[in-house]
C-alpha cells in the first residue's frame, strides 16, 4: 500500500517540489518526481515510476494526503486503469500519512536543510542520490529490523525462494 506527499525545497533559482511513493511493506521509495511546480503531473510522474518499477496487481491501495494533485482526474484515471483503489487521509489527520511524513522529515533533516542550493539542478541531483543511493540502499529502519529497504526486500525474496 504506497503512500505519497511532497516536501518543498528552496533553491537560489526558486522552489522545487518533491513527490514520492513509498511501498509500506519495505519502506522503499519506489517512485519519485522533482519539479518546479506542484501540478498534478508531479504526483502522476512519481506514481508512474512506482508502477513501472513494481509488479502492480489489481487491488492495489494507493494512500495519499488530500491534496488536489492526488485527487486529479489524471491520478484517478491511472488508478482505474490499474483496477486499484485510492485511500486519502481524513481531513486534518496527519497520522494517516505518517510513513511519508517521516520520509519528508528525514529528507529535510539529512539533506535539504544541511545545504544551500544555488541551482535547481544541483538540488534535484542530490535528492535523487539521497533516495536511490542512501535512503533505499543504506538507511536503516527500526520497523525493518534495522535493515535498509533494499536489504529488507532482498532478505524477503531470499526467504520466499526457499
Amino acid at each position: 500500500m504506497p503512500r505519497s506527499t511532497q516536501p518543498y525545497v528552496r533553491t537560489w533559482q526558486g522552489w522545487l517540489y518533491v513527490a514520492v511513493v513509498i511501498d509500506l511493506f519495505s519502506r522503499k521509495v519506489v517512485g519519485w518526481a522533482v519539479a518546479d511546480h506542484m501540478r498534478a503531473d508531479l504526483v502522476t510522474g512519481a506514481f508512474d515510476m512506482a508502477v513501472a518499477r513494481r509488479n502492480v496487481e489489481p487491488g492495489l491501495i494507493f494512500h495519499s494526503d488530500r491534496g488536489s494533485q492526488y485527487a486529479s482526474n489524471g491520478m484517478r484515471r491511472r488508478l482505474r486503469r490499474l483496477k486499484s483503489k485510492q485511500s486519502m487521509s481524513s481531513k486534518g489527520n496527519c497520522y494517516d500519512n505518517a510513513v511519508v511524513e517521516s520520509f519528508n522529515d528525514k529528507l529535510k533533516q539529512e539533506l535539504i536543510h544541511r545545504h544551500a542550493w544555488p541551482t535547481k539542478a544541483a538540488a534535484k541531483l542530490a535528492i535523487v542520490d539521497y533516495i536511490e543511493r542512501f535512503y533505499n540502499a543504506q538507511r536503516l529502519h527500526s520497523t525493518l529490523g534495522y535493515l535498509s529497504p533494499n536489504n529488507f526486500e532482498n532478505q524477503h525474496a531470499a526467504r520466499a525462494a526457499v
